[in-house]
């Protein structure tokens, strides 16, 4: 379906004991040890490669949470607050079985494509788990998709089976599906026959009977049979960690989405380096309480959310249906949570709930940030106010699995606000002189290339955008402008497609927004190139105020004034409210470029 990806193994690199999270196995590191276990770029060039000391787990997601199951069965494995949904591993791993039997025995095949579409829930987790189990690929839909997107990505992939609860807040699922497929209203279910949709013939509902449907819950009790147990038990044996597990479409900030092809050996990996990184083997229970705000469609919530937790035996806590600060705090406090994931935007509205400080937070002491550049300032509000000391900051891609470099806990505030962290065990990192397509020096801005195990199998169906996106020598080109200093701390700049070339200038945006943050009643900017005749682009600051804060552009331009480069001062000051969004909570930079420039008239 695409060129697959074979990476060659590496010989050990770094001292320092590293800890299996499944097995147990050795003795964790101390703070002093860590400088040890990260390898630094050498001969003055932006290149660096992970730790290698500790072997890469083939095992699949399935075996892995038998594994936990069997390790900590009584403990609570995933709590949904707004399903009233609480299972200990024992509990999740006897549902998840009897779903991928039911799947089995509905008559999907390993191999097959199965969509989940909508907002988080106990179905979501249970169908990840449950495909992974079967071998089918879990194709995560955005709950957000209207019928043509919907469309879209169900032939991209040629998804055999889709599942969806009958609608949330606005959005009937059923009904959008309908607009595309009219035939499953009056198909016998399980057998669809669709002109439009000719690969999909199975419809499963979450929770509602409805024409043409299965019910999940049908679907669950068929496969608790004796007979489609044992067959789902004889199916494990023909399963790799090589095989394909998930695709995800990329968030589309740029051109149509792509589907991402991940495979069990990238997912379980890249959770079980990053809880490594988190330090998660030295956590007592009550200290593995993971509050999920993000959308598990996404990658970061599936893999540092969902597989995380599985393989650590920390308990995964799903707030509510989607992102809602109020009930990120509510499940903070009655759950005594101690983890916590978020985007900045997510964070920003967390700290900024107008009781937060009637919330009892006391059991906090760490988290994730990721998904989009955080602002020095809120990685300060985050580590001093929600009490998340060891709080690290994490870059990555979908298509890397996704993460690839994050923070140490114990990096300085400083470190943390500055950059998003060091390279991940097992994986290489290089940033390319993007003009003379040499390496380059530190300190220096190119593009981003990263290379290993976590680097996807391929886009789905499109070996020509593969083959763009990850060169012969397996590097995947991430079309992110970054530095790396001499301790191999990286920094992102920008997107190469932002960078703004105003007049021959190269400027990257993510610099002049960190510099706006600074201003005392500025929650929130994004800069943009808007068209320009003259210097080809001009810059666009949209900003958004702290509530009740007023200024003018005059001012603001006044602040600019002698703290940066004239050139970088932007010609255009908007004040907005708000920005257009991916369902995922990113920024989509090229919607609010051309929503600038109609505003300007230009």
């Amino acid at each position: 379906v695409f060129g697959f990806v074979h990476f060659l193994p590496l010989g050990p690199l770094c001292g320092g004991l590293i800890w299996d999270s499944q097995t147990h196995s050795s003795s964790p590191y101390s703070s002093r040890e860590v400088d040890r276990m990260v390898s630094m770029p050498i001969g003055g060039l932006s290149y660096v490669q992970g730790c290698t000391k500790k072997h890469l787990n083939s095992k699949t997601v399935g075996q892995c949470l038998e594994t936990t199951a069997q390790r900590v069965p009584e403990r609570e494995a995933l709590v949904v607050l707004h399903e009233d949904v609480r299972l200990t591993f024992a509990q999740l791993k006897e549902e998840v079985d009897k779903a991928a039997s039911g799947l089995l025995s509905i008559g999907l095949c390993k191999g097959d494509r199965l969509g989940m579409w909508g907002p988080n829930s106990y179905a979501w987790v249970l169908m990840q788990l449950a495909t992974a189990q079967a071998g089918i690929i879990l194709v995560s839909v955005n709950p957000a998709y209207q019928a043509k997107e919907l469309e879209y990505v169900l032939k991209k992939v040629g998804c055999k089976a889709l599942v969806f609860p009958k609608q949330f807040k606005t959005q009937q699922y059923y009904n959008i599906l309908k607009q595309i497929c009219p035939d499953v209203e009056n198909a016998q279910p399980g057998a669809l026959k669709s002109q439009r949709l000719p690969d999909l013939t199975t419809v499963i509902s979450v929770d509602a009977p409805l024409p043409g449907t299965l019910l999940l819950d049908e679907v669950v009790a068929a496969g608790s049979t004796r007979q489609h147990l044992d067959q789902l038990q004889y199916n494990q044996q023909f399963l790799s960690c090589h095989d394909p597990i998930n695709i995800q479409f990329t968030s589309g900030t740029t051109g149509s989405p792509k589907g991402a092809t991940l495979s069990h050996y990238n997912i379980v990996n890249n959770s079980n380096i990053l809880g490594e990184r988190l330090k998660l083997h030295e956590k007592t229970p009550e200290q593995l309480r993971m509050i999920l705000p993000n959308p598990l469609y996404h990658c970061l919530g599936s893999v540092a959310g969902t597989m995380m937790c599985l393989m650590y035996g920390a308990t995964l806590i799903l707030a509510s249906p989607i992102f809602n600060g109020k009930k990120a705090l509510e499940a903070i406090s009655r759950e005594r949570g101690s983890f916590l994931y978020g985007t900045p935007t997510m964070f920003v509205d967390i700290l900024n709930q107008p009781d937060f400080s009637s919330y009892d937070i006391s059991t906090m002491c760490g988290g994730v940030i990721a998904g989009s550049p955080a602002p020095p300032e809120l990685i300060r509000a985050i580590i001093n106010k929600i009490n998340m000391k060891d709080l690290v900051v994490a870059y990555g891609t979908t298509e890397n699995s996704p993460v690839t470099f994050a923070h140490f806990p114990e990096d300085t505030v400083e470190q943390k606000a500055e950059s998003v962290g060091r390279i991940m065990p097992h994986t290489e990192a290089r940033i390319m002189n993007m003009e003379a397509g040499t390496l380059a020096k530190l300190n220096t801005p190119g593009e981003l290339c990263i290379r290993g195990y976590c680097v996807m199998l391929g886009y789905w169906g499109e070996p020509q955008k593969t083959e763009e996106a990850v060169d012969q020598d397996k590097w995947y080109w991430t079309g992110d402008v970054a530095t790396m200093n001499e301790q191999g701390f990286c920094k992102i700049v920008g997107r190469s497609k932002d960078m703004i070339i105003r007049g021959g200038e190269n400027i990257y945006p993510a610099e002049l927004e960190d510099f706006f943050h600074t201003h005392p009643k500025v929650q929130e900017v994004q800069v943009v190139g808007v068209k320009d005749d003259r210097m080809g682009e001009e810059i666009c600051a949209c900003i958004r105020l702290k509530d009740g804060e007023e200024t003018t552009v005059e001012e603001i331009k006044a602040f600019c004034k002698g703290k940066i480069s004239h050139f970088k001062i932007p010609r255009y000051i908007v004040f907005v409210t708000n920005y257009p969004l991916t369902i995922s909570g990113k920024i989509q930079k090229f919607k609010l470029r051309e929503q600038m420039e109609r505003h300007l008239n230009l």
